[in-house]
Formats: C-alpha cells, structure tokens, sequence
C-alpha cells in the first residue's frame, strides 16, 4: 500500500537567472509529517534573481523549479518539480538511468514545461533519494516506486519518459496497464542488452569511483562520452558528485550498486512478454551509436508492444538525451502532443 508522506522542499529558484544572477540561501531540510490527513507544506528558502526589486517579490510561478521530497514505502525520495507555463496543463514524469539523476534531465524538463508539468524522479538509490537495504534494488521495488509516486502525486493522466533501466523499469510498469498512463517513450533499452554495452557498464561499474576534485572526476566522465556539449556535461557531472568524509568527491548514488549482482534483472522473455501487454502509445527511441540497444531488439520491440513506433537518432549513444539534445527533444515533442 502507497502512503506516501510530504517532506519539505529544499531549494526553489528562478530558472530563467543566470546562476552568477542567482544568490544562495542557506537550505535546511526539514520533515514534514501528514497531519489530520493531509501534507503540512512549508515555506523553503529560495534562489532569487538580484534583479528582483524586493526580496518579498514571488518569483513567477512559470519560471520555478523546486525540490521536494516524498516518503514512499519507506523510503525518502527526491524529486524536481517543473510547473507548467500553461494552465491545467498535463503531467510528465522523467526517469534517469543507471547511476543517473533527476538533474540529468533539466534542460529537457525546462523544454517541456511549455506542455506540461514535468516530474523529475530520483529512482531508490540514486541522487538525492534514500537507500535501499540489501535485496533491495529489484525491478519489482522500482516499479512500485513508480506507482506510488503515481499517486503521492494525484497523477490522473501522465505520460512518462525514462532512459536506460529507468526505461526498463517503465516498460515493466506500463505493461501492467495502469489506469493513469497515458504514453510512454522507452529510451535506448529492451528486454536484451548488447554483449558490448554489458562490457562497457562492467568496466565502469569496476573503475575508481573517488577523486581529488570535481574537475578530475569530469575528466574521468569526459573520457567516457565527449558527444555531448562540454558545458551540460559539466553540469550534469557536477550534480553527480558528492563529497565523503576524507574531503574527497564521489557518485551520488549507493556503492552497493556496484556490488555483482546487487541490481537484480528479471528474465528478457519475462520482459517480453510484459512489454506485450503495454496498452498505451509508446515511442522506442534508439541512438545510433548505442553499444546497448540493438537495431535487432529495437525492432522486436516495435513488433512486440501493440502500439509503438521507433525513432533512431544520428549522432547519438546510449545518452540520447544528453548526446543529441536538440534531435531527442525534437522525436519526443512530436510524439507527445501534450
């Protein structure tokens, strides 16, 4: 059973600023209990732009995004909330992959905001949310996350687009029909992997996983992938990192993960046949430099979900989103009607 608790939002600020414009408050975390039933919110200290008039002035609601946090089963999750620049506007959650974050995803997520309201969910273990205990990093845990996220949030028509095993965890979830789904866009991952992409996510399960200094740790990370722009990457490295208690900075994410074994994969032909029963349209997006997704799987995918389609994009590998911004945001608007 979902019974998630609210907890309270730790940073809000003007997307729109630039962040030399952006001045930073001190931010304290604090719980926030259901009380008589219903989530007690509180007042968060915000990032404001110096051009402001008045630091009473209320930021424009369109332009804001906050950091929440959610107790789910247990378990406290962090998310970044998009408000949309149209009123009533549908809802869209974003899933990352495999040691990724929900800060991967807020150029995107800023995109989109003119559509609708964008979700972007830290999955168990990653980024700003808790810890599982052992056993605990299972398709099945993910997929209920993603229902009582559902939920927690009152989503009664979302759409939902999630990479790598984000995007493994999705398809297990749409192919159990939920009511409140309205279209899914699975990321460059089926039911099989590529044996080249299973090599490559060993190697890097197994390297070095603490630097010096976040400059060092963005070299690592920049030998790994350069297609993307240096500046996002930056960004996105940067809010992957987290310092341990010798000064140093590593993965924001739980190192059990990187344990053999810890990550427990159900059977491809499960995954077959559950993606079969997936009722809502989906989009299968591919890059074609992905050492994961195969055209032979992609294409299985295409025959197998009821209601898909498939979108290749040049110039881009596993990352889509981040290796091809512009072409991945162009497939995905065209697809979500919003």
């Amino acid at each position: 059973m979902c019974q998630p608790r609210f907890g309270l939002s730790s940073r809000t600020f003007r997307q729109s600023a630039k962040p030399s414009q952006r001045r930073h408050c001190p931010v304290r975390r604090t719980a926030c209990w259901l009380m008589n039933g219903y989530p007690r919110r509180l007042r968060m200290p915000k990032f404001m732009s110096m051009n402001q008039e008045s630091d009473n002035m209320a930021p424009d609601a369109a332009n804001v995004v906050s950091d929440e946090l959610v107790e789910i089963r247990g378990l406290r999750f962090h998310y970044r909330d998009w408000p949309s620049k149209r009123a009533g506007a549908p809802s869209l959650v974003l899933l990352h992959g495999f040691t990724g974050h929900a800060r991967s995803w807020d150029p995107f997520a800023e995109a989109m905001t003119d559509r609708y309201r964008v979700l972007s969910l830290d999955l168990r273990g990653h980024g700003e949310t808790g810890w599982a205990g052992p056993g605990g990093y299972n398709i099945d845990a993910f997929v209920a996350d993603i229902d009582c996220f559902a939920q927690a949030m009152k989503l009664e028509s979302f759409s939902l687009v999630a990479l790598s095993m984000g995007g493994l965890a999705a398809m297990v979830y749409a192919g159990q029909r939920p009511a409140a789904l309205a279209s899914c866009v699975l990321i460059d991952f089926g039911p099989e992997i590529d044996l080249a992409g299973i090599g490559r996510i060993q190697s890097n399960v197994h390297a070095p996983d603490t630097f010096a200094t976040r400059d060092e740790a963005f070299a690592v990370a920049r030998a790994d992938s350069d297609r993307q722009p240096e500046a996002a990457h930056r960004l996105r490295s940067d809010a992957g990192l987290m310092r341990t208690e010798d000064g140093q900075w590593t993965y924001r994410y739980d190192r059990a993960l990187r344990v053999p074994g810890e990550l427990n994969l159900p059977n491809p032909e499960t995954i077959w046949q559950t993606i079969s029963h997936i009722e809502v349209p989906t989009l299968i997006v591919r890059g074609a430099l992905s050492d994961i997704l195969s055209p032979k799987v992609a294409q299985r995918m295409v025959e197998t979900i009821p209601d898909a389609r498939l979108e290749t994009v040049a110039a881009a590998g596993h990352g889509v989103p981040y290796d091809a911004a512009e072409d991945f945001l162009a497939v995905t608007r065209n697809f979500l009607k919003g």
